[in-house]
């Protein structure tokens, strides 16, 4: 795993600058992301991989 550290305004790129993923904002504990990718490629939250089915379908209609 790859561990970097970053401030606010600051983006990571992955693949040939496919992928940016940008830090918005830090607040408290939270950080808020911006990723810009390819719209044909799925982006899921990880707590929605070991989700049941019918949460999964749930939360991905509500978009």
């Amino acid at each position: 795993m790859l561990v970097l550290t970053r401030r606010e305004s600051e983006n990571v790129l992955i693949g040939d600058q496919e992928i940016t993923i940008k830090v918005l904002e830090i607040r408290g504990g939270r950080v808020r992301l911006g990723i810009e990718a390819p719209q044909d490629m799925t982006i899921r939250r990880g707590e929605l991989l070991s989700a049941e089915p019918s949460d999964l379908q749930l939360a991905e209609s509500q978009y």
